[in-house]
């Protein structure tokens, strides 16, 4: 929020620099962002009065104006506007000014006519950025003023940051009741005056949903002037609140919505038919907001609307058919409270985000309607005339929010700002803040004041008086605790190490969001059940994550479509799985490669991965723990993955992760190389390995012996190498496969294998007859479960 430091200055002026006042507002937990100067660094600009206007000799476009500058002299300038004209006022930049951006006005010819000066528009005094005209000044300006001055420029304006539960700043007023607070200063604020109607011209008023909307108050004036325009100081107040002026009737509720923090909104009372009335949408009801945009309401939403149609969504935005304009003679004017978890996430949901709703969201104060309406009519009375009725409101104060005593006690206010606050200082703080004390045995009892929401526990009571009193303030005090060191299991592998390994094989860590589109999700998971959010941050992150695949898919295509041919990238996170009415999350450590299988260089001819190259990068995370035996690699379906190129990975018979391809039609969808491979494994299916367990080296000689074997095609490498293990026997220590061959002299649907074996006894020498022993077991193990026989 934005705001001008002269306009709050005219609530509450404590004796603090702007700077100062900076800082106590960011320690009192309101960031301050930035802080500005309200207008461009100028000088030299006055009050002008454009005496005559006539058309430049040489150029179509140019006018010569006679100006009265307050110089003593009538000014010849030459001006490109198209709105200058004779009568009119506007700032004068003499011989000598200088405007932002270090411009200097000299005296100079255009197109053979001297000029002495330059008339400006608000774009070229900072002020705003419409380029369109003169900057015109109202009537009463007095010529030869400065114009810094005149519109009150040396200002600032300050950006505060709001944490979501304070709602209760999100206005000057509140924003002065709390600079009042931290420097024992008194808030002005405008006198409140109770306007007296002046027909008896009532609207009736229905609320369906009492629960949604407790207070709702309308009013009708009649008779306005639609010709009058917003005057130059409330226009400048806006401006420096970052809301642009859009003609009198709306910037009045604006002002009300910077000043006192409420929203409100203002109807044509020609187009409204019988009655208001606040109720939740109808499923499928349609309606056209501010701006022209249609939309499809659903049936949560809570509206504003007539006996025939919608008018707006309560507290976010009206519509379009009922909005003010230049031919309203009448309206009728709104203000109500609405519940803030009623109108949570509401605009959102269709694509919004409005002043109004960002307030409601947050909690207006439910007293303030009445106060906040009769301020607007106040205003709009001085702005564009007409004649009120009276306040007309419903209200179900049984459904407004109850502020419930608060038990405060002093030793937990000791106990949780480390400080031993006098009761004097903790009531003071607190009568300051508005709340009600009621003192007790061991504290007070307090209720909070309307406006604060956030004011629920007694924990909340003594963040704000830690406060207020000061954070900085607080000794700095060392906890006082028994350390007790916890046991790690010596077996246990970690992220830590999962991350060298990855690293050290090229990958780069990614962290991407736990919301994905629902569209991907479900055709990478299918058959997951992902958590749908009930307030998503758009429509494309709207399911939690059931694989951390969607985010590295999208991250990848994000780095290819700006030129990076080569990506590893892996995730370490949670996923999130709906079963049986609660929630399943799982840690997982997932991979994403695809591109060139090394960096280009001149000693290794280009190659592109495969399978086994990300095939070889599982494996170097499985070996960490120690047990790189326990797991296979079993062909499997998936429907992200390739059909030919999937692998399910288990430890000990029971699944753990996934390895493949990506599926031609994922790739297709994403528009990346279909040669991107991925996996993803359980963090708890391979955290715990096994303890190293020494074991004496055999003093006596190893054999090696090669066997080639033809055997089925569809016989898989895993299976042949359990198969060997338990042929052989505890005198087999070490096993390869170093040779796949098919081709010439091998039938069709078979294929040749070389193993290698390493064979040792670590208590004697073995002989040829031990050796020949093993292998007879081996060939008749591998004949009878698979029909292998010997290559010759």
């Amino acid at each position: 929020m934005k705001f001008s430091e002269n306009w709050l200055r005219e609530w509450v002026n404590p004796n603090v620099s702007t700077d100062e006042l900076a800082a106590q507002l960011t320690m009192a937990g309101l960031e301050v962002d930035a802080v500005e100067a309200a207008a461009g660094a100028f000088a030299g600009v006055v009050v002008a009065a454009v005496l005559d206007v006539v058309p430049h000799p040489d150029a179509d476009k140019l006018r010569v104006c006679q100006v009265d500058a307050g110089t003593g002299e009538t000014l010849q300038i030459v001006c490109g506007a198209p709105n200058v004209c004779a009568g009119m006022k506007v700032p004068a930049a003499l011989v000598g000014a200088v405007l932002p951006g270090d411009l200097k006005i000299k005296k100079a010819k255009l197109r053979g006519v001297e000029s002495s000066g330059m008339l400006c528009s608000a774009r070229e005094l900072g002020l705003a950025d419409d380029h369109a005209g003169l900057m015109a000044l109202p009537a009463n300006a007095p010529i030869g003023a400065d114009i810094r001055g005149y519109l009150n420029l040396n200002d600032a304006i300050i950006e505060v940051d709001f944490t979501p539960n304070r709602g209760d700043c999100l206005g000057v007023a509140g924003l002065a009741r709390e600079i009042a607070v931290l420097n024992r200063a008194t808030v002005t604020a405008p006198a409140q005056i109770a306007i007296q109607p002046g027909i008896a011209d009532q609207f009736p008023i229905r609320v369906v949903a009492p629960e949604a909307c407790p207070r709702y108050l309308g009013r009708v004036i009649r008779g306005i002037d639609p010709q009058a325009i917003t005057p130059l100081w409330m226009r400048e107040k806006l401006r420096r609140g970052g809301i642009r002026s859009l003609g009198p009737l709306v910037d009045v509720t604006n002002y009300i919505l910077l000043e006192l923090g409420q929203p409100m909104h203002a109807f044509d009372l020609a187009r409204l038919h019988e009655h208001i009335e606040v109720r939740y949408a109808r499923a499928g009801e349609a309606m056209r907001l501010l701006g022209g945009r249609d939309i499809t309401l659903d049936s949560e939403t809570l509206v504003i609307a007539d006996a025939s149609k919608v008018l707006a969504i309560a507290g976010v935005m009206g519509g379009d058919e009922t909005g003010v304009g230049e031919t309203t003679r009448d309206l009728f004017l709104e203000c109500a409270f609405f519940a803030p978890d009623v109108l949570a996430g509401r605009a959102r949901r269709y694509g919004l985000q409005t002043d109004s709703s960002y307030r409601f969201e947050r909690g207006v104060d439910f007293n303030l309607q009445r106060h906040a309406m009769e301020r607007a009519t106040e205003l709009l009375l001085e702005l564009v005339g007409g004649t009120p009725g009276p306040i007309t409101e419903v209200c179900h104060a049984e459904q407004l929010p109850k502020r419930a005593a608060i038990r405060l006690r002093h030793t937990r206010v000791r106990r949780l700002l480390g400080i031993d606050l006098p009761n004097s200082e903790i009531e003071d703080i607190l009568n300051r803040l508005g709340a009600d004390l009621q003192p007790i045995a061991d504290g007070w009892e307090v209720v909070p004041p309307s406006y604060r929401f956030d004011m629920a526990l007694e924990a909340d009571l003594i963040e704000d008086i830690g406060r207020i009193h000061g954070y900085n303030r607080l000794p700095s005090t060392r906890p006082k605790a028994a350390m007790q060191g916890l046991a790690k299991p010596e077996e246990r592998v970690g992220i830590a190490q999962w991350r060298e390994i990855l690293v050290q094989r090229g990958y780069q860590e990614a962290i991407t969001y736990s919301f994905v589109e629902p569209g991907l999700q479900a055709v990478i998971d299918p058959h997951g059940t992902p958590v749908t959010l009930a307030n998503p941050i758009s429509s494309e992150m709207s399911v939690m994550r059931t694989s951390l695949w969607p985010g590295l898919l999208k991250t990848a295509q994000h780095n290819l479509n700006r030129q990076q041919a080569r990506i590893r990238l892996f995730e370490y996170g949670l996923t999130y799985v709906s079963q049986h009415n609660d929630l399943k999350q799982e840690y997982y450590v997932s991979g994403l490669a695809c591109g060139s299988r090394l960096p280009e260089q001149w000693g290794v001819a280009a190659a592109e991965l495969d399978f086994f190259d990300i095939k070889a990068d599982v494996e170097a995370l499985l070996m960490a723990g120690g047990c790189a035996g326990e797991f296979q690699f079993i062909s499997g379906q998936h429907a992200a993955l390739h059909p030919g190129q999937t692998a399910c990975i288990q430890r000990q018979g029971l699944p753990v992760g996934w390895l493949g391809m990506i599926h031609p039609e994922l790739a297709k969808l994403l528009e990346i190389p279909e040669a991107t491979f991925i996996f993803e494994i359980a963090s708890k299916g391979f955290e715990i390995g096994s303890l190293p367990v020494f074991q004496e080296i055999s003093r006596y000689p190893a054999i090696r012996r090669d066997l080639a074997f033809i055997l089925p095609q569809s016989v898989v490498a895993a299976d042949i190498y359990s198969s060997v293990r338990a042929a052989a026997g505890p005198l087999l220590q070490d096993l390869s496969l170093f040779d796949l061959y098919q081709g010439k002299a091998i039938e069709s649907g078979r294929k040749s294998i070389a193993l290698g074996l390493i064979l040792q006894d670590s208590s004697r020498t073995l002989t040829e007859q031990d050796v020949e022993a093993v292998l007879v077991q081996v060939q008749t193990a591998l004949n009878a479960k698979f029909g292998a026989t010997l290559r010759e």
